[in-house]
C-alpha cells in the first residue's frame, strides 16, 4: 500500500536522522530527488519517494 504522506525537510531530516539543514543542502545540491508537491513555495515529499531514495542513497541502508 503506498504512502502518500508529504514529509517536509524536517520529516526527512527525522527519518535518515540528520538536521533539517543537512536535507536542505541535499537538495541545493541535488542530492535528493524532486518534490512531489511544491505548495506555498515550500517543497514536499511522498514518503515512499524519501524511503526509496534513502535505501539507496551511500550509508542510507546501515543508518536505521
Amino acid at each position: 500500500m503506498a504512502d502518500n504522506t508529504l514529509w517536509s525537510y524536517k520529516e526527512i531530516a527525522a527519518h535518515i536522522q540528520v538536521q533539517p539543514e543537512t536535507v536542505r543542502s541535499y537538495r541545493k545540491h541535488g542530492h535528493l530527488p524532486e518534490p512531489d508537491l511544491v505548495q506555498g513555495g515550500k517543497p514536499y515529499w511522498f514518503a515512499d519517494t524519501i524511503r526509496a531514495w534513502g535505501a539507496q542513497r551511500p550509508g542510507g541502508r546501515h543508518r536505521r
